[in-house]
């Protein structure tokens, strides 16, 4: 399975059977899946989406929203649990407008989940950990 390294955005090639052995990057040696959301800019969000095969979970949000900063620990806490499973990226829209503009953010926070680079669903608004988890299951 391809992975893209959170810190130099090297592709590593990771065995299926070998994620959960907190697997690190050939170039740089950072850890492939930390479990900890990287923020994403419009420089790095079409490699990031592209390259991984893991779906990818983006968290669209900004610093003024009252939601999103209600969800964000709840963010993390998931994307620690289900790091062998979904690669979790935050985009700041206040920062990256014309990354939400390109993907038609209309509300935040909104939840993006990619696979094999193309958007495949997305849910509005704050979730909770249970909600954000049992969405996810569905795919």
């Amino acid at each position: 399975m391809n992975l893209v390294c959170p810190r130099c955005f090297a592709t590593n090639r990771v065995p299926s059977e070998r994620l959960g052995d907190n697997p690190k990057c050939g170039k740089c040696g950072a850890f492939v899946l930390d479990g900890v959301p990287l923020e994403l800019s419009a420089a790095s969000f079409p490699g990031f989406i592209r390259h991984n095969e893991m779906p990818v979970v983006i968290d669209f949000w900004a610093p003024w929203c009252g939601p999103c900063k209600m969800m964000a620990p709840v963010f993390v806490q998931v994307a620690a649990q289900l790091k062998t499973r979904f690669r979790f990226a935050k985009v700041n829209t206040e920062v990256e407008q014309f990354l939400a503009q390109q993907h038609n953010i209309r509300s935040i926070p909104t939840l993006a989940l990619f696979s094999n680079g193309a958007e495949i669903d997305r849910v509005a608004g704050a979730l909770d950990a249970a909600s954000l988890k049992n969405w996810l299951e569905r795919h």
